[in-house]
């Protein structure tokens, strides 16, 4: 710094404000590029290691997830929360511990030696979790996860609009005999769509019929399985809505084996819009989108204002309208 203020011709106090971005009514915008210009040509960095024993913490924000950083479509959520990041001068470290316990601890241990601005405590799917003690000792963001202990704000996915918009599109088309293939059936996603799909067709002045819903595990397998039960019907549905796209795609292979077309057949609604199997479905197939990256630029937002409440920040998961649904059959 010594030196860029020797080149500028400046004092070292000018050339700190300028590279902090705080000059403005402090130096003329020509003496703050004569700094930027000595800066580049001398190849001058500011060091952070420094700035953090002055301001006891680093520009970075801690990542820590189960599985995030290898699964195929929620690696979003790390594109969302680096791109918030980097745009407010701070950098996204990143640990995915694969949900082994004792990785988790020392990552979060790790975060807080480097005396990172804050934790992002992230999970694979939209559940329940409980914020390691240690990591509450900076500021911690759930990411498509809840605090069960409400300590901590929580960013996580509409699962009930989500699940509502997807049977009303359906219902908009003229379906009335709607079934619904959900998956587990105890974590957040399943009961949040199946309390959507339900508020839908209660609107629509419709009777729940038990035996149109179906259990699953959010596989292909249990798509398959669902849509041999529900065609064994005394009064076989019109459509269905299932609680994932790897759900629908087995529901795709089940109709296609009867013979069926869809949506001449049947209309099929799916949730999450993964881009891995999108050019599986013929035809393209309506689903609802999980807001990966709105959702890490968001919880990436909320480390960075510690004056956030402990709220759940609910995201709106909206319906990607293709060619899976049209009217019942005959109509």
């Amino acid at each position: 710094m010594h030196d860029v203020a020797a080149s500028a011709d400046v004092s070292q106090a000018v050339v700190s404000i300028v590279l902090s971005g705080s000059y403005a009514g402090r130096a003329s915008e020509t003496t703050a590029q004569r700094v930027r210009d000595a800066a580049s040509e001398l190849g001058y960095r500011p060091n952070l290691q420094a700035k953090s024993l002055k301001t006891g913490r680093t520009e970075i924000i801690g990542l820590v997830g189960d599985e995030v950083a290898t699964s195929p479509f929620s690696g979003m959520m790390i594109k969302g929360a680096q791109d918030r990041a980097w745009q407010e001068h701070h950098t996204l470290m990143t640990v995915d511990t694969g949900g082994d316990d004792a990785l988790e601890r020392a990552a979060v241990e790790t975060m807080l030696s480097h005396q990172v601005h804050g934790i992002l405590y992230t999970a694979m799917f939209h559940r329940e979790v409980k914020i390691p003690r240690a990591a509450l000792d900076t500021r911690v963001v759930c990411l498509n996860a809840r605090d069960v202990e409400g300590r901590a704000p929580s960013v996580v996915p509409d699962e009930v609009t989500g699940g509502y918009e997807a049977t009303r599109a359906l219902l908009d088309a003229g379906h009335t005999r709607i079934a619904m293939i959900n998956i587990h059936s105890t974590i957040p996603a399943a009961v949040g769509r199946l309390e959507g799909y339900r508020r839908a067709l209660s609107e629509a002045g419709l009777a729940r019929d038990p035996a149109l819903v179906r259990p699953g595990d959010g596989t292909h397998r249990s798509g398959v399985d669902a849509v041999e039960d529900l065609l064994a019907l005394p009064s076989p549905p019109t459509a269905i809505f299932c609680g994932t796209d790897r759900t629908a795609l087995g529901a795709y292979q089940a109709l296609s084996a009867k013979g069926l077309e869809i949506p001449g057949d049947i209309s099929i609604v799916g949730f999450d819009d993964q881009d891995v199997l999108r050019d599986f479905f013929q035809p393209p197939l309506t689903t609802v989108q999980l807001p990966f990256a709105e959702m890490g630029d968001r919880a990436a937002a909320l480390v960075l204002d510690a004056s956030a409440p402990a709220e759940v920040h609910l995201i709106h998961c909206p319906v990607i309208h293709r060619e899976s649904v049209g009217p019942p059959k005959g109509r």
